[in-house]
């Protein structure tokens, strides 16, 4: 062989040997992007399973939410027939029926805790809250605060943090001259 044989396939060698790197190259940053695409995917589905959990969670936490809405006015109803029961009454049958009606408005409210349905009856004083809360009217008080609750006409509840019906109240007008809440807690606390 010559020197020019051996230049020629030295160059070869060389050449060769760039294309290989250059191809081994590509391959590698080809890898990397199927790799970090992969990665992706599997967080996207993760994400999506997680999603899709949570959502059934949801369902079934508050697939309740309108048979318990429904209850609500059972509920109403069952108090007013308590406000107007004769408790002590002559007849044996009318005490009883009124401590029927105790009873079972004691096992109703038994059920909506067991089942996550808790009872919105802010005190009188409390201050409105408007997550909880519908003002259905304003009046000036000279007992409660500016901003403060005066009456509960009909209690709210609430599932599992979400207000299934909110609490239908009377609030103090902006003219009222009752104390504010937070001076009687501070006032009792010395």
């Amino acid at each position: 062989m010559t020197d020019t044989d051996y230049a020629s396939e030295g160059s070869e060698d060389e050449t060769v040997a760039a294309l290989d790197e250059a191809v081994i190259e590509a391959l590698r940053a080809e890898t990397a992007a199927l790799k970090e695409q992969a990665l992706r995917y599997a967080a996207e589905a993760e994400n999506t399973r997680r999603r899709a959990e949570r959502e059934i969670n949801d369902a079934r936490a508050y697939a309740i939410s309108k048979f318990a809405k429904d209850l609500l006015g059972v509920a109403d109803n069952l108090a007013r027939a308590l406000e107007h029961a004769p408790r002590d009454a002559e007849d044996q049958l009318t005490r009883n029926l009124a401590i029927g009606l105790e009873m079972t408005q004691k096992e109703l409210f038994n059920a909506f805790e067991r089942n996550g349905l808790k009872r919105i009856d802010p005190a009188a004083g409390e201050r409105f809250d408007p997550h909880q809360h519908q003002a259905v009217m304003e009046q000036t008080s000279a007992d409660v605060a500016p901003g403060g609750v005066i009456q509960v006409l009909q209690a709210g509840y609430e599932l599992f943090g979400r207000i299934v019906r909110p609490a239908m109240v009377i609030v103090a007008a902006r003219d009222s001259t009752g104390k504010p809440v937070e001076a009687e807690k501070t006032a009792s606390d010395v």
